[in-house]
């Protein structure tokens, strides 16, 4: 090997945790992104109730989709109980409100204030800049739209092949009383 191939080779162990042992293994690399992308998004959404999952809660309300308590748990995969705990805090910071669903008087519609809209905004630019950081190891902006419609590719394939729905389905799949 070369003095120059012998640098290289150090600059790349060097700037890798694990001096390319687990280079070529994929869940090492999904792994790091992904804890990466959390420590990312948990920054971004450190004084809003709920972290992250208000911060889905928050954008979905204010999208309108889905519309009621019970659809938006089952659509984001938590618990009933611990959405209703999320909720009441959101509600409590003046972000989104409960309302009575005009096709079904027992179902409540998640509405986003517009304090909530404005939060919303603000958190989007925070996820945006901390997604260009976990995202910073690329070149530039078509690697990175490259990356993202390949990993949406990947995501939507994954999504499609799992018969788990929800966190409660998954539940039941690990616990054999079901419990």
């Amino acid at each position: 090997m070369s003095p120059a191939s012998r640098s290289d080779a150090g600059q790349a162990g060097r700037g890798s945790a694990c001096g390319g042992v687990l280079s070529g293994d994929l869940g090492w690399a999904l792994g790091m992104v992904f804890r990466s992308y959390v420590t990312a998004a948990n920054g971004a959404f450190a004084d809003l109730p709920g972290g992250p999952r208000g911060y889905q809660v928050l954008a979905a309300a204010t999208r309108g989709e889905p519309g009621s308590q019970l659809e938006l748990a089952q659509h984001l995969g938590i618990d009933r109980t611990v959405m209703t705990y999320l909720l009441d805090d959101l509600e409590r910071a003046g972000l989104i409100e409960r309302r009575p669903d005009p096709a079904d008087r027992r179902a409540r519609r998640i509405v986003a204030t517009a304090a909530g809209r404005d939060l919303l905004d603000v958190l989007d630019r925070r996820l945006r800049a901390a997604e260009q950081d976990v995202l910073a190891g690329l070149a530039g902006d078509d690697d990175r739209r490259a990356f993202r419609a390949l990993l949406r590719q990947v995501a939507t394939h994954a999504s499609a092949a799992d018969p788990v729905h929800s966190a409660c389905d998954i539940a039941q799949q690990v616990s054999p009383s079901g419990t």
